[in-house]
């Protein structure tokens, strides 16, 4: 009798592959600047400037992985997807921590954050504009689930996007 060796991949060898990892960073980046735009246009509940500048790595982490997905065939270059993704992932993690912490007290916010109010064409709308506009402080969460805010929802999600990227980055022996 022979004994006849086949080598089985893995589950994750198949799930977690980095075009596929690539593209769940894109999507869940796209799918948590759908939900603030969500909460910014349905709910009305007007971004603070900590709130906007949390966005930008989604921004980046979408076009990334899109022309990554179209781009990157080659190993070396999905490598270097990722690594951009994990960057990005973590600045958003960052982001997100930061902006939690002023929210809880934790740190002292910027002294400009106050959102963004439309350009007036003269002085009576400037003035109008002064009476009916609302300054929307970075320390105050205008919204939490399970005692999060956006801002730690962002750093919570941004945080697992990252573990994902450096997971991809790394050697596939070493992923086991």
């Amino acid at each position: 009798m022979t004994a006849h060796a086949t080598v089985v991949p893995r589950d994750s060898d198949r799930l977690l592959t980095p075009p596929r990892l690539i593209a769940l960073i894109g999507v869940a980046s796209f799918a948590l600047i759908a939900g603030a735009w969500f909460f910014e246009i349905v709910i009305h509940l007007r971004p603070c400037k900590l709130c906007l500048e949390q966005r930008v790595p989604h921004y980046a982490a979408i076009g990334l992985a899109l022309a990554a997905l179209v781009l990157a065939r080659s190993p070396r270059l999905q490598w270097i997807a990722l690594l951009g993704l994990a960057g990005l992932m973590a600045w958003s993690t960052g982001l997100g921590v930061y902006h939690a912490g002023v929210e809880w007290g934790w740190f002292v916010g910027p002294n400009d954050c106050g959102g963004a109010a439309p350009a007036a064409a003269g002085l009576q709308d400037f003035m109008k504009q002064l009476q009916t506009t609302r300054i929307v402080a970075c320390s105050e969460a205008a919204w939490r689930f399970l005692g999060l805010s956006l801002a730690g929802w962002n750093a919570l999600v941004s945080a697992v996007l990252f573990l994902l990227a450096v997971f991809g980055l790394l050697p596939r022996r070493a992923r086991g």
